[in-house]
């Protein structure tokens, strides 16, 4: 998932990539909802399970598509899916589609919202959130892709026994979710302070490689829907939707890394403290 709008290459045409790679985005996923599955079978693949893929899977916010490539690689019986905003992001993963030749993977140009419209009940087995925008104010909490309500919305077209995984760079992120997690009836399968340490075959998007390579420590939570959640439990996840600065130590100075799109932030924070210490000296 973009943490930043992303640049036009130079000599990027974004609707000649679009149409030469329209074969991997789906225009009009409305139509699928409830049979995802069955309409995407790649025929004459000789699948013995049957005309339909095992599994549905969702990259919520896929970026340019490696890990939704590389996870489809690896699992030929499943289908994959990537859901984005960003126009860039689904042509450089439609291309990645085309051109590695996967007949079990296809992208969406649709947000968080239109989930429901898109697919039916139960009809997900996972949903993979990579390195979403944490949104660090107080003032937009509301977007957080892990908030309560965000989290009940998923929790809607997840099957028995399907998966929540948020992959980040964040700890500030991580610790929010497992609030929000809670408050919407979720039950933690595991939590890591090291995913690529601790589950080093799980498949790494380019925020990940990136990250990873400036010296970033990849947060992680994993999670399945439980019992329904209590009102008050939904309100209180809703009460919780504060500053992501409140899960920060107290030293900022001492941070060895700051969280991708938390950069702002911290260092608004630094300099009011500093600012305050002048004051109080003077």
């Amino acid at each position: 998932m973009g943490l930043t709008h992303i640049r036009t290459p130079k000599n990027f045409v974004l609707e000649e990539r679009l149409a030469r790679f329209g074969t991997a985005i789906e225009e009009r996923p409305e139509a699928y909802a409830g049979r995802w599955a069955e309409a995407c079978w790649p025929l004459g693949s000789g699948h013995a399970g049957g005309a339909h893929f095992d599994a549905v899977h969702l990259d919520l916010g896929c970026g340019k598509g490696a890990f939704l490539a590389e996870s489809a690689r690896r699992a030929p019986q499943d289908l994959f899916i990537g859901m984005d905003i960003e126009p860039i992001c689904i042509a450089y993963a439609a291309q990645r589609i085309v051109e590695d030749g996967l007949t079990n993977a296809l992208v969406l140009p649709r947000g968080a919202g239109a989930l429901g419209r898109i697919f039916a009940p139960g009809e997900i087995a996972a949903i993979t959130l990579n390195f979403p925008t944490p949104y660090p104010k107080r003032h937009f909490a509301p977007r957080r892709t892990t908030t309560v309500d965000h989290l009940l919305a998923y929790r809607r077209i997840i099957a028995a026994g399907g998966t929540l995984t948020l992959r980040t760079d964040s700890q500030p992120l991580r610790d929010y979710t497992l609030i929000q997690l809670a408050a919407a009836g979720y039950e933690v399968l595991w939590s890591s302070d090291d995913v690529r340490r601790e589950h080093p075959d799980t498949p790494a998007s380019e925020y990940e490689s990136r990250l990873a390579a400036q010296g970033a420590t990849v947060w992680g939570v994993c999670a399945t829907p439980g019992a329904e959640p209590t009102r008050d439990q939904i309100a209180q996840g809703r009460a919780a939707e504060q500053s992501l600065m409140a899960y920060l130590p107290d030293d900022l100075e001492s941070l060895p890394y700051v969280p991708l799109g938390m950069e702002a932030a911290v260092t608004n924070l630094i300099n009011r403290r500093r600012r305050e210490a002048a004051r109080e000296r003077a």
